[in-house]
């Protein structure tokens, strides 16, 4: 078994990368989106309130494997062609930063009112009111959840074989087709490099959470 992983090391750790490439990027894109969507949804201008829920709602009812088709296949006829890497972060970004913003907002929500009242009795502006005084709060609620998207994000990733990109299932793929009595043992490979990246995430974010907690009741 040694000797075969071996073998298959320079295309499983090609297709990490690329995972791991398309996981990052798309992540800083969802979170970007999930904090500014997510204060939107909160703001006493309904315009804005508007636009943020209209994102939500259309984003978050899409099929992330449709969205990614219509990115990568569709965009071009408009005269809008992305490379496949591109088309796959704003694919999940945009998904996931729709599913994001409700955790953002309903932690933001979950501030005890006192807080918002003590912030205004101070004579703060919004914006300083919101970053100052509520977000912070409201940031140690959104960890776990965000722990948890963060990994399902990943997970989502491996629909970007659909589109050719070479990531940790089409090498895997590559591999089957090169060592078919050996396909148990790839796609197990596949299963624990899944496994160990999603327990990298989940442990990174328990750091967050700890120190960000660390003094609070």
């Amino acid at each position: 078994m040694f000797d075969y992983w071996l073998q298959w090391m320079p295309l499983l750790w090609k297709g990490l990368v690329t995972t791991v490439e398309v996981t990052a990027y798309s992540a800083v894109l969802a979170l970007l989106l999930a904090v500014l969507t997510g204060i939107c949804r909160v703001s006493r201008f309904r315009v804005i309130r508007g636009l943020a829920l209209l994102y939500v709602l259309t984003f978050r009812g899409i099929a992330l494997l449709v969205l990614l088709f219509w990115i990568y296949y569709v965009l071009p006829y408009m005269d809008i062609e992305l490379s496949k890497t591109m088309a796959a972060v704003l694919a999940l970004g945009l998904n996931y930063g729709a599913f994001g913003s409700e955790i953002v907002r309903s932690s933001i929500l979950a501030v005890p009112q006192g807080q918002w009242e003590a912030a205004k009795a101070l004579n703060m502006r919004p914006f300083e009111r919101m970053f100052r005084i509520i977000f912070p709060q409201a940031l140690i609620r959104m960890i776990p959840p965000f722990n948890n998207l963060m990994i399902e994000l990943l997970k989502a990733s491996s629909l970007l074989y659909f589109i050719g990109l070479a990531d940790l299932v089409h090498q895997s793929n590559v591999l089957r087709g090169l060592y078919l009595q050996q396909t148990t043992q790839i796609y197990l490979t596949l299963l624990i490099i899944y496994f160990i990246l999603a327990s990298i995430i989940s442990y990174a974010f328990r750091l967050l959470e700890r120190r960000w907690s660390a003094g609070r009741l």
